[in-house]
């Protein structure tokens, strides 16, 4: 029986699928310390590293310190990677290397990548399966290497699990754009449809929508609503003090898009101690705080974190302390820290010492914290305060810590 000639050009239309072979590759640093102590535990007997996980499989690097073929007596050492998880015919390619730590980059590498396989890749049947060489390198001629240094091995592994797949082109067809959420909530406040209430800032006007402002700020909402949600009766016109329009519009803007315009909050290159407590990205973490906005607290903390030097960390970590901004203060405690005696010597110290004294005694907690560890276990009493105090005074009388430089910005 013929088909219609619809039903055939139908049956004829052509399809395709594509079979892609690849392998799903995944590294291992495995790191031997106190070699000399693992001799002699006996042949056949190994070390092992964490498991690692690679292609949905666990594998192991098992390192023999008397060799794992007792007719070798115990002339060499053996490395192998090991299956360490259930699986059939799992193939793959491994690579194992010796570290050369003299720093030439002599390494011993034995590997399947990059090189025609006679067989193809490596086939482990069952958990226990290894891959590796009994002989990997003669135990007398390793231990006068550069391979061992400070009684110390280092070997990296890399395996290559073989995975295929079919490829069809229908299923690549549907694409999901970005959100574009914010896209249309900013299109909200730019037309103000909808709107129903007005700030009032320093005589500039600006409209915006109650609901929007309350979904995104705990302040706000207080202000709108009651704890049931009940709005509650207030005029239309809002008036806001001791905030710049521009800071308010900028704050605004992240309400209704979540983002920030970078360029409303450029910063000259070189910020004085002035101009950088008085810059937009220091009055919206403000208004932050403020209103309890707590991404754009981060944002406007990420965007000075990138300009602390010696001049502006006093202002910066004064700012971060009075508007809780504790990431931003936490990087700039560190940073004074490790560059004390340039950052005594700003103009902005003499404003920290003189308006924040607790942040004066806290900085000096950090130093002593950075000073226990770096002579931990060096042994000596006085403890983190008798460091702390010797350090200020030291600096106070205008000496430089040892060790200590100043840290240029990039």
């Amino acid at each position: 029986m013929a088909l219609p000639q619809q039903e055939m050009g139908r049956a004829m239309s052509p399809s395709s699928s594509r079979s892609v072979t690849e392998t799903v590759n995944g590294s291992h640093k495995f790191v031997i310390e106190g070699y000399s102590l693992a001799k002699g535990m006996g042949v056949g007997k190994h070390i092992a590293s964490d498991t690692f996980m690679v292609a949905g499989f666990h594998w192991a690097v098992y390192f023999y310190p008397d060799g794992k073929n007792p007719e070798d007596n115990s002339a060499y050492v053996s490395v192998f990677i090991a299956l360490a998880s259930e699986g059939t015919d799992v193939r793959a390619l491994f690579e194992l290397t010796l570290v050369d730590q003299s720093g030439k980059g002599n390494h011993k590498v034995h590997s399947h990548f990059d090189r025609s396989l006679e067989s193809g890749p490596y086939t482990l049947k069952y958990r226990g399966s290894m891959w590796g060489y009994k002989r990997f390198f003669r135990r007398a001629a390793l231990e006068t290497s550069d391979f061992l240094k400070d009684d110390c091995l280092k070997i990296n592994c890399t395996v290559g699990v073989v995975i295929s797949s079919v490829e069809c082109p229908y299923l690549c067809a549907i694409r999901i754009p970005e959100s574009d959420i914010g896209d249309h909530f900013g299109m909200l406040l730019e037309s103000q449809e909808g709107s129903d209430v007005i700030f009032d800032v320093s005589g500039e006007k600006f409209q915006a929508h109650k609901l929007v402002l309350a979904a995104r700020s705990t302040v706000l909402r207080s202000e709108f609503y009651d704890p049931e949600g009940l709005p509650i009766e207030k005029p239309t016109e809002v008036v806001i003090d001791n905030m710049d329009p521009k800071v308010f519009k900028a704050m605004l803007h992240f309400i209704y898009t979540d983002t920030l315009l970078e360029e409303d909050l450029a910063l000259s290159d070189e910020p004085s101690t002035s101009f950088f407590s008085e810059s937009l990205a220091a009055k919206l973490l403000a208004a932050a705080d403020r209103y309890d906005l707590g991404r754009l607290r981060l944002l406007c903390e990420s965007y000075l974190c990138k300009y602390i030097c010696v001049h502006s960390v006093s202002s910066t970590l004064a700012l971060a302390d009075r508007y809780h901004a504790m990431d931003l203060r936490a990087v700039c405690l560190k940073f004074a820290a490790d560059n004390l005696a340039a950052v005594m010597r700003s103009p902005g110290f003499e404003y920290l010492k003189e308006n924040f004294p607790s942040l004066q005694s806290e900085l000096l907690r950090t130093v002593a914290g950075c000073d226990d560890e770096c002579s931990s276990g060096s042994g000596g009493g006085g403890g983190a305060g008798s460091k702390s105090r010797s350090v200020w005074g030291h600096l106070s009388d205008g000496g430089d810590t040892p060790g200590r430089r100043v840290r240029q910005r990039t």
